[in-house]
């Protein structure tokens, strides 16, 4: 059966909205019809080589949709069902699943260099991205990549649960591990930025301010919990640092992964604080320090691989707070789009414009 879906045809080429044939899902696989996709600078990275998988591929790893049909053996879904697309899952044995670091884990995009469909056109191979190309109108996966939706949270809100959400929460709580009282800094107001900053503010955090290089996000970024906001400058980390009476932040979080942003970062942290690189920077981002000033701080700069969360243990907590109205998915999305719109989405992305553009089925 086909469906449309957005085709990157090799790195730093455009998207292509074109017909794909999937196939039936085999054994221990799951169809899902999408409801919605979050367009996230993780897939930009893809397409333009920071991140190497195979090509031809269907990008969008984000999203969530309904189980049409099941492969055999799988039990934990079925058809009728609502669920959220994990586009990490982990093996369970691996060493950094054995130590209970599954955002670590060895085999993780495994999935990725296996076919998932064809062209229509053409017949030529495509892989799944990011393991579950959610830029289609449906998508076949290993069952390991989808977890039930949870109940109360529309599906266009859940659809960022898989990224966003995800890994901004995460990197407050678990990576920076903030606590109430401390004070918060949030370098990138995109998506995982707002995220972030809702965290910090589930979190108790008494100051937090958002760093990013557009004005215009301002209101947005108080609305996530920032209590002040700063349009990046050569003098960010002073200002910061007149913010929170000269010592600098607790807890800096970097989501943007240039090396300026996360050099400034830690400039920002106070001695003995924490700074996170959440960011997907180059290998041409060079971050350099000398060793005096690594012994004098007393910092901790640490990274931080999708938010250091386990999906099936974070999940709910995040739709306890979603319920609870502490946190808004919804608030991170700036545009919602159609699967036509994605390559001009890209184009903003690519450009350094916009924010967390929600494509809706």
């Amino acid at each position: 059966m086909a469906v449309r879906a957005a085709v990157l045809p090799a790195v730093d080429a455009p998207l292509e909205i074109t017909g794909i044939d999937l196939p039936e899902p085999g054994p221990g696989r799951v169809r899902v019809r999408l409801a919605a996709a979050g367009v996230c600078h993780s897939d930009l990275s893809l397409s333009n080589g920071t991140m190497r998988l195979p090509v031809p591929a269907v990008l969008g790893h984000e999203g969530s949709g309904t189980v049409v049909a099941v492969g055999e053996g799988v039990g934990r879904v079925a058809p009728g069902d609502p669920v959220v697309l994990n586009w990490a899952p982990s093996c369970g044995a691996c060493p950094a699943c054995t130590r209970g670091e599954v955002w670590l884990c060895a085999n993780a995009l495994a999935g990725a260099a296996e076919v998932h469909a064809r062209r229509a056109d053409d017949g030529t191979d495509l892989y799944p991205g990011l393991n579950v190309a959610a830029f289609a109108e449906e998508t076949v996966v290993p069952a390991s990549c989808v977890l039930p939706a949870p109940d109360g949270v529309p599906l266009t809100d859940a659809a960022l649960l898989g990224c966003a959400v995800l890994t901004g929460y995460g990197a407050v709580h678990h990576s920076a591990r903030v606590r109430s009282g401390e004070t918060v800094a949030v370098f990138g107001v995109g998506g995982v930025g707002l995220a972030a900053l809702q965290s910090a503010r589930i979190a108790g955090a008494s100051t937090i301010v958002a760093v990013d290089v557009s004005p215009e996000k301002e209101d947005l970024a108080r609305s996530a919990g920032a209590t002040d906001y700063l349009v990046a400058s050569d003098t960010t980390a002073r200002e910061i640092r007149a913010l929170t009476g000269k010592e600098g932040v607790d807890a800096a979080v970097e989501c943007v992964g240039r090396a300026t942003t996360i050099r400034t970062a830690w400039e920002s942290t106070r001695r003995g604080g924490r700074t996170t690189v959440v960011g997907i920077g180059g290998k041409d981002q060079q971050v350099t320090f000398n060793a005096l000033e690594i012994f004098h701080w007393g910092r901790t700069l640490s990274g931080c691989v999708y938010g250091n969360s386990d999906p099936a243990r974070d999940l709910p907590v995040l739709a306890e707070h979603i319920r609870a109205g502490r946190l808004d998915p919804g608030a991170l999305v700036t545009e919602r789009i159609t699967l036509d719109d994605i390559p001009a989405a890209f184009d903003t992305m690519t450009a350094g414009k916009g924010g967390r553009a929600l494509v809706v089925y």
